[in-house]
């Protein structure tokens, strides 16, 4: 069964210990929510699981296997929606789409970046150069990339900042349509979360400032 899991976690960041022998789990159908103050470490925690920031302990595991041994594999099925929008401000809504769909390989690009653009109600910018978006327009088309390409494992750090009402709700039932998929979840959010996902509240592994002793 697919999972992602993580034992023994440990980071440290300006010499600080912002979290330690943390362990999280999801699984297939699975949402984990990532809570905590401000400081606690929650988007340091979802960059160590995309690979983008290295624990100093502890290890990550998919299906299975070291990610540290499947590292190349293991890009490929996640999608990572951080605090920036990557988005290429010279090509069009519609090009931005398929450059992320054509870089991850998907088999169905067009079919993809016509749900993607209709997911998140770009189709009338669909043509529009990327650099004339608003803030939220732009937040927009950098979660159409979950849509633009599959991806088993989605990783997301506050996706719904500078999102209006419906374009939060058109987010929200995509992350349930992706569960009820099959897909799995790791979401960092201020908004109202659903009572059925498992919650992992970095509190409870915050050391203040405590630093590590190696």
């Amino acid at each position: 069964m697919m999972s992602f899991t993580g034992t023994g976690l440990t980071c440290l960041r300006s010499d600080r210990v912002v979290f330690q022998n943390l362990n999280f789990s999801v699984a297939k159908n699975e949402a984990l929510y990532v809570k905590g103050p401000n400081g606690s470490g929650k988007s340091s925690l979802l960059r160590i699981m995309a690979g983008l920031l290295c624990p100093i302990n502890g290890e990550l595991y998919w299906n299975g296997e070291k990610l540290s041994e499947i590292e190349d594999d293991f890009k490929g099925k996640l999608h990572y929606v951080g605090h920036q929008n990557p988005i290429k401000g010279a090509l069009s809504v519609r090009e931005n789409l398929k450059f992320w769909a054509s870089i991850h390989g998907s088999e169905r690009e067009n079919n993809s970046v016509v749900s993607a653009l209709e997911t998140f109600k770009l189709e009338k910018f669909a043509d529009l150069p990327a650099r004339f978006l608003s803030a939220g327009q732009a937040r927009r088309l950098n979660l159409a990339r979950l849509n633009a390409t599959p991806a088993p494992l989605w990783i997301l750090d506050e996706p719904h900042n500078s999102l209006d009402e419906g374009a939060s709700l058109a987010l929200d039932e995509n992350v349930a349509r992706h569960l009820d998929k099959g897909g799995m979840v790791v979401i960092s959010t201020h908004d109202s979360i659903s009572k059925k996902v498992k919650v992992l509240d970095l509190s409870d592994f915050a050391l203040g400032r405590s630093k590590l002793e190696l």
